[in-house]
């Protein structure tokens, strides 16, 4: 079903619906050149825009289409953009062409009361910071398209923290953007973590700034991340300040969360007690990175009176709450040292999964974002929270009609799901990796304006990251295997010779276009894809340009070994490279394995929950040679857990790769096999092996080795347990060999 809405018409009435129909026109200009008239009598096909008070919600809008004439009811202003961003996410336009692809009667209610997205203006965002105010409020138009009600600012307070891209100081830029929302009726939270002012100095700031804001709904102090103090010191703060907020904006509400510092042991247990005795400051609670409990477990414990709002890291890949394959944490290491932890990362159905896990215990969420590396994310997101059981190709395909009209919405909906599927496993193993940069690329080149818009560039700029990664991986592995076999033949030189190989046409092509999607995409949005040219904050915040060329092999491994063994005296040389090349083998009837090689899901037995992966490989200043690919994943939890089998030889040794820190009071690291203890004392215990740490690990990690005696197998079976109660440990890889 189609229905032609060429030359429409608009028609409003009153000064609010008048004020929504100006940005309808301004929207459908954008999309097709022509600016619709406004008109008093609606004639078909138009689009008429009602007032409704007696609609009960502002986020409730009824549409009913007759005759090629569009009414769409609600409440005010917000409800009104909601309306006729539905007319345009189900509308194809082919130049002035306007065609409705689908019924959209109905009235549409949301299922979370709270839906949003943190837009902080800081010097470490990868884009927000280079925005003027006219930015961010084309991007709240662009969000509220998929139901958004809710905004997140982070002003400064004074501190400055202005950097050369910012147009306006972070607070002033806080105070127009906060009028701006509150023109359009959409939320604002305001993200403020505690200083190291006395409780009254703290609140007396704030009550300051508060009073500047045209518009505030909600407070949001993080217990932690950042954040060092007890809870009940925390807690102090919080009320302090929701009294200080309750003098300029009696409506506004406090809500902290339960995010809990490192350093503090216990904080999540202080923190519900203070909970338990009702502050009447707070309306609600947040949890989020670096949470006090799993939400069920938030959930549970505090008073039922306080409902929950959902934080949920959509931004970031690595070292986070949610890291690719969140329930596996396999994202092969290629790719993550590449691509790092803030790049372009569409996880549409990723995050349909965890917002099904999640939102049942929740009134709705505002999600921690850094930039529009995650926007794909956002939108899906906030649909989801408005109708938890939308079709996901449906928010795809409306993704690609109301941002990218000029392209086919199935072939940009396809995209999208194939750049998500280019991160399933070894990239040197997925070809769909060609056939997505290639399809980005076919119509980058049907259509020339396309790199023109920026979303379309930044997925052709993540299509053509995965295959420069893939080429680079495929002519890397082929190097190593030619330098395997000279080392073994006892011919380093010519082994270094063929790792210096320079990459060939196709690979160097493939940068060179990556140069330029950045370069576009700075002017276009203020994307911030390097530090040098473009300012980023640091490799880490989304500067995808800064760890793209990072080893994917062992290719500078290599290099670096085969350079240590020149400082190596004659005699040393030969079992040296003979250790090398076997480094991670055993003989037969051992057993290696390595978290960056094999995966967790390799060890027969699920970790227990929340352990986390220190991801060593998109550190430049690790990942240069030095570090072997075993080594780029570090597992760090209070235990990790194996269940393998074989070892029938008799007595067997453990050896382990840890990281070197270590924390002197320490007491029970252990290490068992089917319950019985082969080592209990302080970090790591085990023999030491200073040559093969020198020769193969890591700098910054060490190795320990233990005896299993054949007593503790049973048939040949081991359920292993390597586990410390206080700090966890940190281990990379483990061999098993017969003694």
């Amino acid at each position: 079903m189609t229905a032609d809405y060429t030359g429409v018409s608009i028609c409003a009435a009153g000064p609010v619906a008048l004020q929504a129909a100006k940005m309808l026109q301004e929207e459908l200009r954008l999309r097709t050149g022509v600016l619709p008239t406004l008109v008093d009598m609606p004639k078909p096909p138009c689009i008429r825009l009602i007032c409704d008070a007696e609609i009960s919600d502002k986020d409730i809008f009824r549409i009913n289409t007759s005759d090629r004439c569009v009414t769409v009811a609600g409440q005010g202003i917000r409800a009104l953009i909601y309306g006729y961003s539905r007319f345009l996410r189900k509308a194809e336009l082919d130049g002035e062409k306007i065609n409705l692809t689908e019924p959209i009667d109905g009235e549409y209610r949301p299922a979370h009361s709270i839906r949003g997205h943190q837009l902080g203006c800081r010097d470490c965002s990868n884009t927000y910071d280079a925005w003027t105010v006219g930015q961010y409020t084309r991007y709240f138009l662009d969000l509220m398209a998929f139901g958004c009600n809710m905004i997140e600012l982070i002003p400064s307070l004074g501190k400055g923290g202005k950097n050369a891209l910012m147009p306006l100081d972070p607070d002033d830029l806080c105070v127009q953007v906060c009028a701006e929302a509150d023109k359009l009726d959409l939320d604002v939270s305001l993200w403020i973590p505690n200083d190291t002012y006395s409780v009254e100095e703290s609140a007396e700031i704030r009550r300051r700034f508060f009073e500047k804001c045209p518009r505030l709904n909600v407070v949001f102090p993080p217990g932690g991340d950042p954040g060092d103090l007890p809870a009940e010191e925390f807690m102090t703060r919080v009320k302090a300040i929701s009294r200080a907020l309750k003098q300029t904006k009696p409506d506004a509400e406090m809500w902290p969360s339960a995010q809990a510092p490192h350093s503090v042991q216990d904080w999540g247990d202080a923190f519900i007690r203070e909970m338990q005795a009702r502050p009447t400051e707070v309306a609600g609670v947040i949890t989020g990175p670096n949470r006090a409990f799993p939400l069920d477990v938030l959930r549970r414990k505090l008073p039922a009176e306080y409902p929950i709002r959902l934080y949920p890291d959509i931004t970031h890949n690595v070292r986070c709450e949610y890291p690719v394959h969140a329930l596996h944490d396999d994202w092969h290491f290629a790719l993550a040292s590449t691509l790092s932890r803030e790049c372009i990362n569409p996880r549409p159905q990723e995050y349909r999964l965890i917002h099904r896990l999640t939102r049942g215990y929740v009134v709705g969420s505002v999600s921690y974002s850094e930039g529009v590396n995650d926007d794909v994310n956002k939108m899906v997101w906030s649909d989801m929270d408005y109708d938890p059981d939308c079709s996901l190709t449906d928010t795809l395909l409306d993704y690609a009609r109301f941002f990218i009209p000029q392209a086919p919405a199935e072939k940009i909906a396809d995209g999208i799901l194939a750049l998500e599927k280019n991160w399933i496993g070894d990239p040197a193993e997925n070809p769909h990796i060609e056939s997505t940069f290639a399809l980005f690329d076919a119509l980058a080149r049907e259509k020339p304006v396309l790199p023109d818009n920026w979303r379309f560039c930044q997925l052709l700029f993540r299509a053509a990251c995965d295959a420069y990664v893939r080429r680079r991986r495929v002519f890397d592995l082929r190097l190593v295997r030619t330098a395997r076999e000279a080392i073994g033949a006892d011919e380093p030189g010519r082994a270094r010779e063929a790792l210096l190989t320079p990459y060939p046409q196709d690979v160097t092509d493939l940068r060179a276009l990556l140069d330029e999607l950045a370069g576009r995409l700075f002017r276009l949005i203020g994307q911030q894809l390097d530090c040098a040219r473009f300012g980023a904050n640091h490799w880490e915040r989304g500067a995808t340009l800064e760890t793209i060329d990072l080893p994917v092999t062992d290719r500078e491994y290599y290099l670096n070994r085969l350079e240590y063994a020149d400082s190596l005296p004659p005699e040393r040389r030969k079992p040296f490279f003979a250790g090398l090349l076997n480094r991670c083998a055993t003989p037969e009837g051992g057993y290696y394995f390595s978290v960056a090689l094999h995966g967790l899901e390799a060890l027969g037995e699920r970790q227990t929950p929340d352990y986390y992966m220190d991801f060593q490989g998109d550190r430049p200043d690790v990942n240069n040679g030095s570090i072997p690919i075993s080594q780029l994943k570090l597992f760090d939890h209070f235990s990790f857990r194996c269940k393998l089998g074989g070892f029938t030889a008799g007595d067997y040794k453990l050896r382990v790769s840890y990281s070197s820190r270590k924390t002197p009071d320490v007491s029970a690291h252990s290490v068992t096999v089917n319950g019985r203890v082969i080592y209990c004392g302080g970090q790591y215990g085990g023999e030491k092996d200073a040559r093969f740490d020198l020769d193969y690990l890591a700098p910054g990690t060490e190795s320990a080795t233990y005896i299993l005696p054949a007593s503790c197998f049973e048939n040949g079976c081991a359920d292993l347990v390597i586990e410390e109660p206080t700090v966890g440990v940190m281990l990379s890889e483990f061999w098993i060999f017969p003694a």
